[in-house]
């Protein structure tokens, strides 16, 4: 029996690590409002919404990512339009989840520092998307694999 070992491209490796940062600003609050004057704080994360959507991507391209080295053959899902999908359904849960927010006013600040510390998982996701994204990207340009 032998293996198939294909050693992780740069892209592959983007993906899974924009895919980890997505993941994890899914923990993380997208929303917080409060705590002034004596107000609790109320705030959310990723998994209320179509923000889950972002989680599910997430989980998907590790999935993906692993998969071509839990069989014997290459596998034909390991295309560079698996991984544009997947990108694609998480932005779209990612934008609707903002205008959503947005719509509910939770994007009302006291501070301007407030837009950082108080939604750090909204950034981390968007930032692991945007990697997504580019790893889907650089997969786009890659030779084909036969």
């Amino acid at each position: 029996m032998t293996m198939h070992r294909r050693p992780v491209g740069r892209s592959r490796f983007l993906a899974a690590i924009g895919a980890l940062l997505a993941l994890a600003g899914c923990f993380l609050p997208w929303w917080s409002v409060g705590g002034d004057n004596g107000l609790p704080v109320l705030s959310g994360t990723g998994f209320e919404g179509l923000g889950i959507l972002v989680f599910g991507a997430a989980i998907a391209t590790l999935a993906l990512v692993t998969l071509p080295y839990a069989s014997e053959r290459p596998v034909p899902a390991d295309r560079w339009s698996s991984y544009a999908i997947i990108a694609g359904v998480a932005w779209l849960g990612f934008a609707y989840r903002i205008v959503e927010l947005y719509t509910m006013r939770a994007f009302a600040f006291p501070e301007p520092a407030d837009v950082i510390t108080r939604i750090p998982g909204l950034w981390l996701a968007g930032i692991g998307l945007v990697i997504l994204a580019r790893a889907t990207y650089e997969m786009l340009h890659e030779p084909r694999l036969r």
